[in-house]
């Protein structure tokens, strides 16, 4: 049942509900209430004043996403609609919230903007969290002559230390941060419906005209702009296809969370917080690299359609002994092959099929070719976060080439961090990254059908918080100078 959010003192009305049986036509309907589509709506409401907007989002509301298995410390109980990645603020309201200041990681939004624009969207976007609670502090902007120093080390070690400076909310200011943009957001006119998901995009004489929710009700809009995430991936591509839009295959990314004392990383996160690092395996030159690095973090589960992988977070008002990160292999697929996503899925089944849920296993029983138990990983340095994973044997899930460039990597990242390649060490599996294969659209992330837009992870153009926030801009702009 589609849910109207009301501000706390808002007492009767409909917010703006068609009544005697006249269909309401709004200025935009934006599907998905993550970054990218809270971000479309704080600029629309910036650039034109008395402006109808529809959110509309599959998840529940922020103050309703509660994980019963978080809640009761027990295996995922498999929801329809995963709180933890769906609902209000997205799969990120429930992450560590990490802004990246940088234009080199996070997704491919220099291929539509200059260079200079590029910088000042970056700068614009964090001005806008700052405007909404974010902390001033940026990591990774001082102690240059060291990060320099780091680098060097990673260089001779065969890896890229990308340099990204890193604003850091934590989890719970998170949450708060996108509360007072909801706010906001209510306090200016705009229609936010949770529980609402869309089954298709209205289409008449080659432009959007509205969208049809999966209750068979139809909603008018001038224009339309899908933000719908990596939990709406496969539902854009399939929409895509029906309207016959162009898209090129995105790579997908399939790897292991790596828990381990945060003694071990402190060096560099306590320089950059979260190092970035590119490596290339040498036996099957693979791309690989670090993702979502938390330290003094927690491993966490996630449930995407039916499908447990692994995350990591950190706490803003608390911290655990170790951290955690991602390695991820990136693999783009050639004709004629166009699943990614099902391959992704696939490889996560594996690890549900053995143990229904997540694996962790020793890195040393790893390499010694056994699975870990109960009592190998007792007698380990390091004792789980996330104590609903069961103990077993990843190498029957992920691919050889996959795991020997992961294991290459751990081996690269003990050079410059001495103590990573530990048989104490601890992998979680699976962890996939599913990017919708990337639309073509044009340099506002306009489709081929008019007055269609598309934003954020779920079109598979960007791969983090700051880009995806920005793309939001980018629609949210372009709509709001064709609205005047």
């Amino acid at each position: 049942m589609r849910q109207r959010i009301k501000l706390k003192r808002d007492i009767g009305g409909d917010g703006g509900l068609s009544k005697g049986g006249a269909m309401k036509k709004y200025d935009c309907i934006i599907i998905g209430a993550g970054p990218s589509g809270i971000f479309c709506a704080l600029e629309l409401v910036r650039q034109k004043e008395n402006i109808d907007v529809l959110i509309l989002e599959k998840g529940c509301n922020l103050r309703d996403r509660v994980c019963p298995s978080r809640e009761k410390k027990a295996p995922c109980f498999g929801c329809a609609s995963c709180a933890v990645i769906s609902g209000w603020g997205g799969a990120g309201a429930f992450s560590d919230g990490k802004l990246t200041y940088s234009t080199e990681v996070g997704g491919m939004l220099g291929s539509y903007l200059d260079k200079d624009d590029f910088e000042e969207g970056i700068k614009y976007v964090h001005h806008i969290y700052l405007e909404f609670g974010a902390p001033e502090e940026l990591y990774g902007l001082e102690n240059q002559e060291e990060i320099e120093t780091l680098q060097k080390k990673a260089a001779l070690a065969g890896m890229r230390l990308v340099p990204a400076p890193v604003r850091h909310l934590g989890t719970g200011r998170t949450q708060e941060v996108l509360q007072q943009m909801q706010d906001y957001l209510l306090e200016r006119g705009v229609a936010i419906e949770t529980k609402a998901p869309v089954e298709f995009i209205k289409v008449k004489d080659g432009a959007a005209a509205g969208v049809i929710t999966s209750e068979g009700e139809e909603l008018a809009a001038d224009y339309v702009v899908c933000a719908p995430g990596r939990y709406g991936s496969e539902w854009l591509v399939k929409e895509a296809q029906r309207l016959g839009l162009e898209m090129a295959v995105n790579p997908v990314d399939i790897g292991l969370r790596v828990e381990l004392p945060a003694v071990v990383m402190e060096k560099i996160t306590d320089l950059t917080y979260e190092g970035k690092f590119l490596f290339t395996s040498p036996t099957f030159e693979d791309r690989v690299r670090t993702f979502c690095m938390n330290p003094y973090g927690e491993v966490v589960m996630e449930n995407t359609d039916g499908l447990v992988t692994v995350n990591g977070h950190t706490h803003a008002d608390y911290r655990t002994d170790y951290t955690n990160f991602a390695l991820l292999v990136s693999k783009t697929f050639t004709e004629p092959f166009k699943q990614p996503i099902a391959y992704g899925k696939y490889i996560a089944s594996l690890a549900n099929m053995l143990v229904d849920g997540v694996i962790v296993q020793r890195l040393g029983d790893l390499i010694k070719g056994r699975r870990s138990t109960d009592e190998r990983i007792a007698k380990g340095l390091v004792i789980p976060t996330l104590q609903e994973a069961t103990p077993g044997d990843l190498s029957l899930v992920l691919p050889y080439r996959h795991f020997l460039a992961i294991l290459e990597m751990l081996k690269a990242l003990d050079q410059v961090a001495p103590g990573v390649y530990s048989p104490h060490t601890l992998l979680y599996g699976v962890e996939v990254k599913f990017y919708s294969s990337r639309l073509e659209v044009s340099r506002t992330l306009e489709t081929k059908v008019n007055n269609l837009f598309v934003a954020g992870d779920g079109a598979g153009i960007t791969r983090g918080l700051a880009q995806a926030s920005l793309s939001g801009v980018m629609a949210g702009r372009e709509i709001g100078v064709r609205l005047e």
